[in-house]
């Protein structure tokens, strides 16, 4: 069985195509710039060259038919027809309280995902324009929708209610719903799996680290809290967001500035974080190479970052009454041993003893960073969020045999 997994943005798609048999990648892909007329789209089959390819692509149902042609080409392409691809699997970010877990797409899926559309405005529509171009060009095949969201949904009411009167949630659902789930789900599997030791009888804080950043307390195989709130701007400094500030920060600003609602949204999201307090990036790496230099700006970012995420996995290790597993996962987490080594080196007091060549180490694999007498397991595990929708997709189109 073959499962197409698309992830769309607004102007932007990504796409892998698996072999579930052995859960292989024939290929995967990139189109950018959607709407233009300079749209690029880089196809990588697995096994041939690379190719890429700009052209006019105004909208997604276009950018799908490229991709599709690319993936059945005689001379790039890895299958010969489309009638190979058996369903497609969907990343949507946002599930509200409706989605507990992924979805077959029907008319009642789509019609809840576009009422959550003010809960994810920039994520959940171009989501849509994904499952609606695929069904275009793909009708008949089945759709699944896999949510960002669905992994919190087991959170205790104490974690994911805020203090703010009650009928807010009564009319609006306004909670934390946290973010990042296929990845804190899968690093955190992984773990145990790695470990050979029971999902359910471990408590494990996976740390999601890379532009967007999300820690997750995970006890029993299951979420119990997590950093990100109703939307991803809440939690962790990140690359462009701020993360925790105090909320009368917001109307302050905006009557001092005389900013619209949108323009204080945008200054938190895209205008915050490592970007404003270095003044020069939102890359951890350019940051990083700041610091060394002694750079005071890049070296306040990262201290500041670094602090941020410790105090997170101290409180969730309070929360959950102990941590048997730190696992870090994402583009950063996975790479930036330097951050690594300052987070672990002040969280001694859990019991953590750092191997420091072993955290140097760079490999595609699960790894163990913790040194042999460390109280608490240290694991870098590389994330792979589409293969848990390409497994979920699977497994739902399966149940409908």
């Amino acid at each position: 069985m073959k499962v197409l997994v698309i992830n769309a943005g607004s102007s932007s798609l990504k796409y892998q195509l698996y072999d579930m048999t052995d859960e292989s990648v024939l290929a995967k892909g990139l189109v950018e710039r959607i709407g233009m007329d300079s749209s690029i789209l880089t196809h990588k089959p697995t096994g041939k060259q690379e190719v890429t390819e700009v052209s006019e692509i105004l909208e997604h149902t276009t950018a799908i038919r490229k991709v599709l042609a690319n993936l059945t080409d005689k001379e790039h392409g890895v299958i010969d027809s489309i009638k190979e691809i058996n369903a497609v699997g969907h990343r949507v970010v946002h599930g509200g309280e409706t989605f507990k877990a992924s979805a077959l797409v029907d008319g009642a899926a789509k019609s809840e995902i576009r009422r959550l559309f003010d809960l994810a405005p920039l994520h959940n529509p171009a989501a849509v324009m994904g499952i609606t171009a695929s069904e275009v060009n793909m009708p008949g095949v089945p759709q699944v929708v896999v949510f960002d969201t669905a992994f919190h949904q087991t959170m205790p009411e104490k974690a994911y209610m805020y203090a703010i009167p009650r009928v807010l949630y009564n009319k609006y659902k306004v909670r934390r719903y946290g973010a990042h789930g296929t990845s804190h789900d899968f690093v955190s599997k992984a773990a145990a799996e790695y470990l050979g030791r029971p999902l359910e009888d471990l408590k494990i804080i996976t740390c999601h680290i890379g532009n967007g950043a999300s820690v997750t307390a995970v006890q029993g195989g299951v979420s119990v809290d997590t950093s990100m709130g109703m939307t991803p701007l809440e939690g962790l400094m990140m690359g462009t967001r701020s993360g925790d500030i105090d909320p009368a920060i917001v109307p302050y600003v905006m009557n001092k500035e005389e900013l619209t609602s949108g323009e204080a949204s945008s200054m938190l999201n895209k205008h915050s974080g490592l970007l404003a307090i270095s003044g020069t990036s939102s890359d951890m790496r350019d940051i990083i190479d700041g610091y060394e230099k002694g750079e005071p700006n890049s070296t306040l970012a990262f201290e500041m970052y670094e602090y941020r995420l410790r105090k997170y996995i101290g409180s969730y290790a309070a929360a959950m009454d102990g941590v048997d597993v730190i696992v870090f996962t994402a583009g950063v987490g996975e790479n930036a041993s330097l951050l690594r080594e300052k987070v672990l080196s002040n969280l001694t007091f859990l019991g953590i003893e750092l191997d420091k060549e072993a955290n140097k180490v760079r490999s595609g694999d699960p790894r163990r960073i913790s040194a042999s007498g460390s109280k608490v397991e240290v694991l870098v595990v590389p994330t792979n969020e589409e293969l848990v929708i390409a497994r979920d997709t699977l497994r739902i189109v399966q149940e409908q045999a």
